[in-house]
């Protein structure tokens, strides 16, 4: 008998060690813009083009990703919208700004993710796997200059919106924001409604970092046309035809990327009523201590919201 697993255990052995070869050194570096249209807009406005950014999880050292991103200032959208986790290293902020300088006279939002605050931590990879993965923080975890970052940001113009209401005007439109801070460290508190942000709007959009139920919940509640996360890399190490394993947050695995319906079908499906638009972005990087995707290639979108069909 051994003689004949032997060689199917060194098969094994072998597949396993070129998926993690094509992961670590080909697929984490292969950027991928994904293209979606979201039918939302009130009947007749015209198209809006909205460019979602997630878990850049930058390093100075990424000079390829660095290029990338600032390219992306050519598809020259009407809405920047930034869920997160931008920083990937301690000295990550001067490369944060370079890749994103083309695209902040655009008008944009932000919010923060966990990556902002603390830089990565080594960690035994198989805790990836779990569901509460990363909110056990185990030694004190080196602080980020997220102030820095959101203070560039704020001073470009981009609507900061952690914890926070804004409205902003983008592609000729009124837009209102609300937005909360990292729900994967529990720093989430929807704000109250204001005058502000009450009148009359041609669209409502609503920010997190981490796409957890709760706050998912809270923001279709409260009006949100789309939903804009990030957070779950995808999923990050995922099955060919099956998808994401784990998505680090409550989500189920089904909508660990993309665009879904929420709570229940898409809403431009017959049992979609009820249910708001959610985009949850792949993202373009990982920590430096899991430098690996599998199956789940490192992303942004460019969202073309158009107007709905006429009932």
């Amino acid at each position: 008998m051994a003689p004949r697993i032997l060689p199917a255990v060194g098969a094994l052995a072998a597949a396993g060690a070129a998926a993690v070869a094509w992961g670590a050194l080909v697929e984490v570096r292969w950027y991928a813009l994904r293209e979606v249209t979201v039918p939302v807009l009130p009947p007749g406005q015209d198209p809006l083009r909205v460019l979602h950014l997630s878990d850049l999880h930058l390093s100075p050292s990424q000079r390829r990703k660095i290029d990338w991103i600032r390219d992306l200032a050519t598809l020259q959208p009407d809405l920047v919208i930034d869920t997160g986790d931008n920083m990937g290293h301690v000295d990550a902020l001067p490369a944060v700004l370079e890749a994103l300088d083309p695209l902040l006279g655009t008008p944009g939002a932000f919010v923060m993710g966990s990556n902002d605050y603390y830089a990565p931590m080594a960690k035994n990879p198989l805790r990836y796997l779990r569901s509460d993965a990363g909110r056990r923080v185990v030694r004190t975890p080196r602080e980020l200059p997220a102030d820095k970052l959101a203070a560039e940001l704020v001073a470009a113009g981009w609507r900061d919106l952690d914890n926070r209401r804004d409205t902003i005007a983008a592609g000729g439109r009124r837009i209102a924001l609300v937005g909360v801070d990292d729900p994967h460290f529990d720093r989430d508190i929807l704000p109250a409604a204001d005058a502000a942000t009450t009148g009359p709007f041609d669209l409502r959009l609503g920010v997190a970092h981490a796409p957890y139920t709760r706050i998912l919940d809270e923001m279709q509640a409260d009006g949100a046309d789309v939903i804009f996360a990030g957070h779950t890399h995808g999923g990050q190490l995922a099955i060919p035809f099956y998808g994401a394993l784990v998505t680090n947050c409550d989500l189920d695995t089904g909508r660990a990327k993309g665009l879904h319906g929420w709570p229940g079908a898409r809403p431009d499906e017959a049992d979609g009523a009820g249910s708001t638009w959610m985009h949850v972005s792949a993202g373009l990087g990982t920590s430096v201590y899991a430098p690996v995707r599998f199956a789940c290639r490192p992303e942004a979108t460019l969202l073309t919201l158009v107007a709905r069909a006429e009932s």
